[in-house]
């Protein structure tokens, strides 16, 4: 069992027998499919070849120039999104500052990012063992204790070498997309740090391990960083994020909750996880698992139930006396289920991508409309502190004003608290007004660009 499913070792750890043997293209760029003959008769393995690419240089991000990107320089669908983005969607965030509100500008290395995987949890659920159990191996600087062991974010990554590289120096490194976390300050990036180690997992996925949820009296301690903030901008960068909890800590803190909450519109990437399953017998986990059940739906706010995979991620064998040879299937079964989840993170990673860039694509165009209307309502002379307050006090009531005048869905708009929040410390009047071509330009590139991109370049796994 354990993670022999995801790796099988050949000639030390070169060769690699699971769907990550097909690579992740960088970019997503079509490939020129070859069969290559192995040494016995009528095997064969499939491997990509790529056609010489030139994709879209870093430099393009940072030119102040308004040249269009030349067509033929996009080679696939990777490189299509990066020329939308800075022709089409990067003008109007940077227009209507919509980095100081949702997201930082997007870089290159953004586009070229592996997918990620990030572990939350209350300290103690298993979440640095659980990386461990998956790669067969300790990464450099875990870890594992009964007390809160990890206390810093900590990405892990391929690398030619083994080493531990600090916050302060990834945040600024070009090559690494995550610059964005600049943002939250040392007192953050003192907390933060990347683990490379040379695994052919790590070619495929990054992992990101976090500290333990804090609960009870541990709350008191306040962390000297916005950990929700953290957590929000990671969810947005992730492609799966698994909840993990412990049988004998079902109880969701107020920070947990904040935590689930600062989750809010990446749902479809949440998996929750009941680990060390094996430590409380048939019928105790039956009674702990409709716990766990009405614990997270006092949280999370949906009709649908959530899919718990329930399991014992570790390199120690079931325990067969609590778990029975009932409970022994079902572990198998369920961890069989996570695991294909896992698995099936690199075929979906282009598809993941597309659907990052409209979600981020819908929401700036959104965001734009919300300023714009807010610098409408300023009066033009007197009174505009005033009635600066008053739209901040009726805000909710002018989201439903710009919704309805534009006919855009509710599901696009951002919380109200939140946005209060952010909008009170900026003088509305100093806003840029409507530029419908601006707007006309993102709402083209959604409806004509992005689905002749997806006909022009194939994903390499469909």
């Amino acid at each position: 069992m354990a993670a022999g499913w995801f790796l099988s070792h050949k000639q030390g750890m070169r060769s690699v027998k699971t769907p990550f043997q097909m690579q992740i293209w960088k970019g997503c760029s079509p490939p020129q499919w070859k069969k290559k003959h192995s040494g016995s008769k009528g095997e064969s393995a499939i491997v990509a070849c790529h056609p010489a690419e030139s994709p879209i240089p870093a430099s393009w991000f940072n030119s102040k120039s308004g040249k269009k990107i030349p067509l033929k320089s996009v080679t696939s669908i990777v490189d299509g999104l990066k020329k939308s983005y800075i022709e089409k969607l990067r003008p109007l965030e940077k227009t209507y500052q919509f980095q100081d509100f949702v997201s930082p500008l997007l870089t290159s290395s953004d586009f070229d990012a592996k997918p990620m995987v990030m572990l939350l949890g209350q300290y103690s659920t298993g979440k640095t063992t659980f990386i461990k159990h998956l790669l067969k191996t300790s990464y450099p600087g875990a870890h594992i204790g009964p007390e809160p062991t990890t206390d810093r974010f900590v990405v892990i990554t391929s690398g030619p070498d083994e080493r531990c590289i600090p916050g302060n120096t990834i945040a600024v490194q070009a090559d690494m997309p995550y610059s964005g976390l600049s943002s939250f300050g040392t007192a953050f990036l003192s907390k933060f740090e990347c683990s490379q180690m040379p695994h052919p997992l790590l070619e495929h996925v990054t992992f990101v391990d976090t500290p333990g949820v804090l609960s009870g009296e541990k709350q008191r301690t306040q962390r000297s960083y916005d950990f929700t903030g953290v957590t929000s901008w990671f969810a947005a960068k992730c492609d799966l994020i698994l909840l993990l909890f412990d049988p004998h800590k079902l109880d969701i803190s107020d920070e947990f909750k904040r935590v689930i909450g600062s989750l809010r519109g990446h749902d479809d990437k949440i998996r929750i996880v009941l680990n060390k399953a094996d430590q409380v017998d048939a019928q105790q986990l039956m009674r702990v698992y409709g716990a766990l059940l009405w614990s997270l739906g006092k949280v999370l706010n949906t009709p649908e139930v959530m899919r718990v995979y329930i399991g014992s991620f570790n390199d120690k064998p079931i325990r067969e006396t609590a778990a029975g040879p009932l409970g022994m299937k079902l572990f198998q079964k369920e961890q069989d289920d996570l695991l294909s989840d896992l698995n099936d993170i690199p075929k979906k990673a282009c598809d993941r991508r597309i659907n990052e860039f409209v979600k981020r694509a819908r929401a700036a165009k959104v965001h734009a409309h919300i300023v714009s209307h807010l610098k409408k309502e300023m009066p033009a002379l007197m009174g505009k502190a005033k009635a600066q307050q008053k739209l901040l006090d009726s805000l909710d009531e002018q989201f439903a004003k710009v919704q309805k005048e534009l006919h855009l869905p509710p599901g696009d708009f951002p919380s109200v608290e939140e946005y209060r929040e952010l909008l009170s410390s900026y003088n509305f009047d100093k806003f840029e007004k409507l530029r419908p071509k601006m707007v006309q330009g993102v709402d083209d590139m959604l409806a004509y660009d992005i689905p002749e991109l997806l006909k022009k370049f194939r994903n390499p796994y469909d």
